[in-house]
């Protein structure tokens, strides 16, 4: 019996998450399988891996052949690479303290690198949030300058229907003072009139 291992499609629609299974190649992509290997999440950044590195190996042994996907993602999780160091040992080429030191830092080397990703990831996410707030701060700014001018007006034109009153009462004082000073210069010709024709009849 051909042994595959492939990915099986679980998880919502536009949000695929991934059983790595040791199947039957002749059975459906998400029909019965031999065992659960692990889970592959796509959906994260970086994403997300869980293999069960040992069983893995022991499949591979075996004879099981991973598809393309699953071959990259074996990969990525040593799988292979320890597959690889199991037949040197086999061979006499290693020993099995020897594979294990070469497993461990392969796995430290990589664990710093994906480390280093993330810190980049995070590094990022940081710098765009505080570019969101100083935009949302600039749009704050300007909405609130744009208020104060458009009360500016209104406050002028209160000001000046306030002070038109107070002209027009001004003017209306000016005039009334004004008014005596000209009757006063025509008294003044009215008792001169008087006193001549008082002075005609003596």
């Amino acid at each position: 019996m051909p042994v595959r291992i492939r990915l099986q499609r679980h998880g919502k629609k536009g949000k695929p998450f991934y059983w790595v299974v040791a199947a039957d190649s002749r059975s459906k992509r998400d029909g019965k399988f031999l065992e659960k290997l692990g889970t592959y999440n796509p959906n994260t950044n970086p994403a997300t891996i869980d293999i069960n590195v040992d069983h893995s190996v022991k499949w591979l042994q075996n004879g099981a052949q991973p598809s393309e996907t699953a071959k990259r993602i074996l990969s990525y999780k040593g799988v292979l690479l320890k597959h690889h160091l199991l037949v040197g040992m086999r061979k006499g080429a290693l020993t099995e303290e020897q594979v294990e030191a070469k497993f461990n830092e392969w796995l430290e080397s990589k664990q710093q690198i994906i480390s280093k990703k993330t810190e980049g990831l995070d590094k990022e996410k940081a710098e765009a949030r505080a570019k969101a707030l100083e935009a949302e701060k600039e749009v704050a700014e300007k909405r609130a300058q744009a208020a104060i001018e458009a009360e500016a007006p209104v406050e002028e034109e209160a000001a000046e229907e306030a002070a038109a009153p107070v002209a027009e009462a001004e003017t209306a004082a000016g005039e009334a003072a004004e008014a005596p000073q000209e009757e006063a210069p025509a008294a003044d010709e009215a008792e001169a009139k008087k006193a001549d024709a008082a002075g005609e009849k003596e």
